[in-house]
């Protein structure tokens, strides 16, 4: 039996999610996200602690609690991303403005080495090294985790990035 058990976690997908939210009850929201990722995704191995920061890209607005997640999923990259979707749906999250306001956002960051350039999916996250509220949080749970195109470390990549929002841990 135990064989079968690793056998099986071989031919899994590991992938980092950030999620996050800046409506509403922000902890609630970000752990219903939690419950409906393991439930639609796959199994939650870490997760980073709760990390503040003010918005990004349109600032008018509430500061946003984030968090990075690494899953171990059957799924292929394309379909992690559709039951990605259906979770920020399922949650009531409405897509109006680009960098506006929102009760969840969930971002696949990275999804094993791969590299894919769709409309709906592009992995690498392609501002992830330049955003500070993503690379905090995936510096807790996986520092030395090498981005597939700049092959540097998380921890190297958050070393250079020259954002300058304040991120700090959430009590």
């Amino acid at each position: 039996m135990p064989l079968k058990i690793k056998i099986f976690e071989f031919f899994m997908n590991r992938a980092y999610l950030l999620t996050g939210g800046n409506l509403g009850d922000r902890e609630h929201y970000l752990a219903t996200a939690r419950t409906f990722i393991r439930e639609q995704c796959g199994t939650i191995l870490r997760v980073s602690s709760l990390y503040e920061t003010a918005a990004w890209g349109n600032t008018d607005q509430p500061p946003f609690l984030n968090q990075a997640i690494e899953i171990s999923t059957s799924r292929n990259a394309r379909q992690l991303m559709r039951h990605i979707l259906k979770v920020e749906k399922l949650m009531g999250r409405v897509r109006k403005e680009k960098y506006g306001p929102r009760l969840i956002d969930i971002d696949i960051l990275l999804f094993n080495d791969e590299i894919h350039n769709y409309a709906l999916l592009k992995l690498p996250h392609p501002e992830m090294q330049n955003r500070r509220f993503a690379l905090l949080p995936m510096a807790e749970i996986a520092p030395e985790l090498v981005h597939p195109i700049l092959k540097k470390t998380i921890a190297e990549l958050l070393e250079a990035c020259t954002d300058m929002l304040e991120v700090k841990k959430y009590s």
